[in-house]
């Protein structure tokens, strides 16, 4: 702590009151990538276990009918 005329100065782990480790950006990190790992795991599942169809209409004769 350095003192000049009525200012005080102070390094910044004293003003903070303890050192800073950086923990908190390996807790964000690892905690992303557990979110998209589950989330992923969640959307495959569904797509897998859902109904299973071929991409067309399930019953085309209404829009057969629409078209007029």
């Amino acid at each position: 702590m350095e003192q000049h005329g009525q200012e005080i100065h102070i390094d910044e782990e004293a003003a903070r009151g303890g050192s800073t480790p950086h923990i908190v950006r390996y807790v964000l990190i690892v905690s992303m990538g557990l979110a998209i790992i589950a989330l992923s795991t969640i959307w495959i599942t569904g797509a897998l276990t859902g109904p299973q169809t071929s991409g067309e209409a399930a019953n085309p004769a209404p829009a057969a009918e629409m078209r007029g």
